[in-house]
Parts: structure tokens; C-alpha cells; sequence
């Protein structure tokens, strides 16, 4: 079990909730599955889309070959509610792959956190539309300051 506090913590306010959102988006924008793996339970669980993923070992898996395959992947998330240790979220991120061909992933997360403020469940529904490349309109981790949220389209 892990000993260290992660804040913030449960019960989450609206600040908080904002920030533990925000802290999400950027370690995934380091596309660096064991910084990513970190925020998670050891033994969390997930669902992303169709896989069911348990520990973080499978997470830093997952999200190494997640990002092996998604090149340029940028992410943008966005506070959707909050109760008590939950939070949900919507999100965009694009990405292209090896080919060349640009995607943009639109999805929603149901977040359950622990005492000490990581998460131990996480459940992902996403959808991925083509795009080309110039109609891109994420580049790169979120600019300092900005925590504006995301177009509906």
C-alpha cells in the first residue's frame, strides 16, 4: 500500500477537483508511461474502452505501448463533477499514427480515489473521429495559466 499522500485529497471541492484534473492532463502529456502510472493505486483498476487493465504494472504496459502507438498525443481534460473521492471528466486528445494520419479522441472518465489521493478505478469510454492535420487545435501540454474548457466539437 502505498504510505505517501498524493493531494489533493478527498472530499474533493470544485478547487480541488480542478487541480487533481489538471495534474492528470499534464502527467499524460509527458508520455511517460511510469510518471503516468504513478497517480494511480497499486493495485488500481481500469476499463479503457473495450480492455480491463488491474495494477500498476499492466497501467505503465498499457500506456507504453498507448503512446508507441498514438505519436503526438496531446490531451486536454476538462472538470465535469465532482462528489466526495469521485470525479468525472471529458477530454480530447489527438494523435497521428505511424502512417501519418491524424485522429482526434473524444471520451469521458469516471474517476474513484483513495484516502491518501490516488486513484484506485478508473473507467474510460472513448471514440476516435479522423482529422486532418489542419484540423488540428491541440499542440502540445496546456500552456501555463490557461484552464479554459473544451469546445464541444
Amino acid at each position: 500500500m502505498d504510505t505517501q499522500i498524493r493531494p489533493p485529497v478527498p472530499p474533493f471541492d470544485e478547487a480541488s477537483a480542478r487541480q487533481k484534473v489538471l495534474a492528470a492532463e499534464a502527467a499524460w502529456n509527458t508520455r511517460d508511461p511510469e510518471r503516468g502510472a504513478g497517480a494511480y493505486t497499486v493495485d488500481s483498476v481500469w476499463r479503457n474502452r473495450s480492455e480491463f487493465i488491474r495494477g500498476r504494472d499492466q497501467i505503465v504496459d498499457f500506456l507504453r505501448a498507448k503512446w508507441d502507438r498514438e505519436l503526438d498525443y496531446a490531451l486536454r481534460k476538462d472538470l465535469w463533477a465532482f462528489h466526495d473521492n469521485r470525479i468525472a471528466v471529458r477530454f480530447q486528445y489527438e494523435w497521428h499514427d505511424h502512417d501519418g494520419n491524424w485522429f482526434r479522441s473524444y471520451g469521458n472518465e469516471n474517476w474513484e480515489f483513495d484516502e491518501l489521493g490516488f486513484m484506485r478505478r478508473r473507467e474510460a469510454s472513448i471514440n476516435d473521429v479522423a482529422i486532418t492535420a489542419d484540423e488540428r487545435r491541440i499542440f502540445g501540454p496546456r500552456p501555463d495559466g490557461d484552464t479554459t474548457g473544451l469546445p464541444l466539437q
